[in-house]
């Protein structure tokens, strides 16, 4: 492969900026080779076994017949992927994310299941080697969060968790409830890729920011000192407070990541909506207005409704136990949009 060659190359290696580019261009790759490679070489055991299959001893056909049958299964499985890995990328896949979880339906006990949301997000985040930083949090009296800010950043972020932006429903008996009855409780969640400078150019004449003192826990200096910033989009009034650090030039960085992130996701949105219905139909996951998952604590379960999947292992997928529940859903999202892609008639 000349990608090879490349990387291979003197004048490539001393060139840390060049080596890298390739390097990332090759690892992209090698799913889709090595699975075009397993493609042909079971596509010549096949011929293989259906020239067997013609001999004239007995013994002989049936074996062969059994083995045509399990590589043509093989065989198409295969090519459904490469279709699969033929498709073209969302140029987003590679970016970091800002995470955005809400309390919704269900007082503090939604506020309380989106901190254990956040936790689940960490954990998995930890598993992948991601970094996770609080961006901005609004924590109750219970330790439950109102709302909470994160940006992730690590390999393949969005790609990964572009799916879980929607309305998380959980179902289970409070902490706050004395009763023993199980309550339903809803969380949104947003997941917006990272937005560069080149891609979101924010004009400081249309930003109207607002200092005031913090409230809540973060010690004398912190409550003393006007370091707390509310950023105001005024094109299209979008509002973004931030006030985790004691530093208001942090803070107001902070909140112009989250606003250059929103403003991103605003016009993919209004991107997608010019669309056709039938595109529409396959990007539905990104609506934050869909239910798409339940957490069932009595009966331990999980309930992906975009998918028809339930599983019963929601103890460790709060843990973070989650890659499978995500490849389901990639999976899914691919077959959908193999449904209207000519890759199909080629």
């Amino acid at each position: 492969m000349q990608l090879d060659k490349l990387l291979s190359d003197a004048g490539v290696i001393n060139d840390q900026k060049s080596f890298q580019q390739y390097a990332k261009e090759r690892s992209d790759l090698s799913e889709l080779l090595d699975t075009y490679l397993l493609y042909k070489k079971v596509g010549g055991e096949l011929e293989e076994s259906e020239q067997l299959s013609l001999e004239p001893d007995e013994e002989l056909r049936q074996l062969a017949k059994t083995e045509v049958t399990l590589l043509r299964e093989e065989k198409n499985n295969l090519e459904q992927r490469l279709k699969q890995l033929l498709l073209p990328k969302d140029p987003r896949d590679e970016k970091n994310i800002i995470l955005e979880i809400r309390a919704g339906t269900g007082g503090e006990e939604a506020a309380i299941f989106a901190a254990d949301l956040f936790r689940m997000y960490a954990k998995y985040a930890e598993k992948q080697k991601w970094r996770v930083e609080i961006l901005s949090e609004n924590v109750t009296g219970l330790g439950g969060f109102k709302e909470l800010i994160a940006l992730i950043e690590g390999r393949q972020v969005y790609s990964r968790l572009k799916y879980e932006s929607g309305v998380h429903r959980v179902q289970r008996v409070p902490a706050t409830e004395s009763q023993g009855r199980i309550h339903t409780s809803a969380v949104t969640v947003a997941v917006l890729p990272e937005a560069e400078e080149v891609e979101i150019e924010i004009d400081s004449n249309d930003l109207k920011i607002d200092v005031f003192r913090s409230s809540g826990p973060g010690g004398q200096h912190v409550n003393k000192t006007d370091s707390a910033v509310r950023m105001t989009h005024l094109p299209t009034g979008l509002v973004v407070s931030c006030q985790d650090e004691k530093s208001q030039f942090k803070n107001k960085a902070k909140a112009l990541k989250i606003l250059r992130a929103r403003l991103l996701d605003k016009a993919v949105q209004a991107q997608q909506s010019e669309i056709s219905q039938e595109r529409k139909n396959q990007v539905g996951s990104g609506d934050r207005s869909e239910r798409i998952r339940t957490y069932n604590y009595p009966q331990g379960r999980v309930t992906e409704h975009r998918i028809g999947v339930t599983m019963h292992n929601l103890e460790n997928f709060m843990e973070g136990d989650i890659d499978g529940f995500f490849d389901l859903l990639i999976n899914h999202f691919q077959s959908e949009s193999l449904k209207s892609s000519d890759i199909l008639s080629r």
